[in-house]
């Protein structure tokens, strides 16, 4: 059975909804790109669009990319936050690879900090985490985070912040084709705190690619049989 490459993601939601529409199979895409994560009221990164991709008419300045990110990230400790503004920052990285790389940069830098007791936590995450979104959307010779464990780095952010069940939720995503074992456990955490979580329960619950096949935690569930079905 053929699987999808990340140039054959090229032609979006759109290609994704068909495979849905069609074949009738919980099609999953890079679930880091393709969902959009609810923040609430939160302040993220400027979005104009109605679906989780870019429209090309969009007016932001990339050259601010950076700055702009970093800002949004410092002034806000919710790991949800983080994840859709660094999906955001991922898809606008895209089409300015001097900004992708200069972002990738900055929060590296973060984790180099001296500071008592070390960087916190979120550092990590977020060079983690864009790593990751950059591995699924970015080209393998415009992405600055070629070579960096991204998994590895949440790890180690979990283990820093102690429970944090966002944070399994995104470890979760990471781990969608494996290892299964680890995979497993993220989504049981994630599940179990998204009973005091509302953000997080709205998340689980949501549907990939807006109304379309499983809820999110219905595709976590069951990442064998979504690989099996896949064309």
């Amino acid at each position: 059975m053929r699987m999808f490459s990340l140039r054959d993601w090229r032609f979006g939601g759109a290609l994704a909804a068909l495979w849905v529409a069609v074949a009738g199979v919980a099609f999953a895409g890079p679930l880091l790109i393709c969902h959009t994560f609810e923040i609430g009221s939160a302040k993220s990164l400027p979005w104009s669009s109605h679906d989780w991709n870019l429209t090309g008419t969009e007016r932001y300045d990339t050259s601010r990319l950076a700055s702009d990110t970093f800002a949004i990230l410092a002034s806000n400790s919710n790991v949800l936050v983080h994840m859709e503004t660094l999906r955001r920052a991922t898809l606008y990285a895209r089409q300015n690879p001097a900004a992708a790389k200069d972002l990738l940069t900055r929060l590296t830098a973060g984790t180099k900090s001296p500071e008592p007791g070390g960087p916190p936590a979120l550092y990590y995450f977020d060079v983690g985490y864009l790593a990751e979104t950059y591995k699924q959307w970015l080209e393998p010779s415009q992405n600055p985070a070629r070579g960096i464990d991204g998994y590895a780095l949440v790890k180690q952010a979990i283990q820093l912040r102690g429970k944090d069940p966002e944070m399994e939720f995104a470890a979760a995503l990471l781990t969608f084709s494996g290892p299964a074992e680890e995979h497993r456990e993220h989504v049981q955490k994630a599940m179990a705190g998204a009973k005091t979580d509302p953000l997080l329960a709205q998340n689980l619950s949501s549907h990939f690619i807006g109304g379309r096949g499983d809820t999110i935690a219905e595709l976590l569930n069951k990442p064998a049989a979504v690989k099996e079905a896949k064309p």
